[in-house]
């Protein structure tokens, strides 16, 4: 199939589809602070852009990405949209619901902000009940990674997001605003648990270095992210 985005699907073309596979992927990110180099769309900039590149691979149908997430965290930054949980773990439900009644039964969710995934792991959990699966990726919890990028570097807003987005759109990245930042400790930490604010930790954003960020590390990064996505939808047909 030349065409796997849903959106520039006609309804024949889907129905198609739908009558040879039961995969789809869904990627979902948010609208949210990405320290002062980085678009605010950036997880949900990256999760399309792994989706769309492992769906051309796998012939696999991509639905338009859901932009806004559960971001209450980083709310007190200015431009970050966020919705309740209970109300992205609903939507999500429908729009999964929706592609089962076409016949689908496993969705790769390629989540792009891990403030999401409590809300769609229990949905998975309630879906895998009414037979349909739903398996959660996350490229940035990819042990391969650590093998490439020291520690300090893996973080929210760090060089290896920032250098993601300068492989995907440079563009939109702001390389001379960023920053190294090491986030600060919390009597908490190692003991209790507490509602957070991003900015009880940071004040810019970035949690660890993002001054080393570049376009070949981004590349790199993507390459990694693409291949481990593929084969779990090989695997998943």
């Amino acid at each position: 199939m030349s065409e796997i985005r849903l959106s520039n699907l006609t309804w024949r073309e889907a129905e198609s589809y739908f009558s040879r596979s039961d995969v789809a992927i869904l990627p979902v990110g948010s609208t949210e602070q990405h320290g002062p180099q980085n678009p605010l769309g950036t997880d949900h900039l990256i999760a399309y852009a792994l989706a769309l590149e492992a769906g051309k691979r796998t012939g696999t149908l991509v639905l338009p990405p859901i932009p806004f997430g559960v971001s209450v965290h980083h709310s007190r930054f200015p431009g970050t949209v966020w919705v309740r949980e209970e109300v992205f773990k609903e939507y999500v439900h429908d729009v999964i619901a929706s592609l089962a009644s076409h016949g689908v039964r496993k969705v790769v969710v390629v989540n792009g902000h891990g403030g999401n995934l409590h809300a769609l792991l229990s949905l998975a959990r309630e879906l895998r009940e009414k037979g349909v699966l739903v398996v959660v990726y996350q490229w940035w919890t990819l042990p391969e990674l650590e093998k490439h990028f020291p520690r300090e570097e893996l973080g929210h807003a760090a060089a290896v997001e920032t250098s993601l987005n300068l492989y995907l759109h440079r563009e939109a990245v702001k390389m001379e605003a960023a920053v190294d930042e090491e986030p600060k400790k919390l009597p908490t930490d190692g003991v209790a648990y507490f509602p957070e604010y991003t900015n009880d930790r940071t004040s810019s954003g970035v949690f660890g270095v993002a001054r080393t960020a570049t376009r070949e590390k981004g590349e790199k990064v993507f390459k990694i992210a693409v291949e481990a996505l593929v084969k779990l939808i090989e695997s998943l047909k």
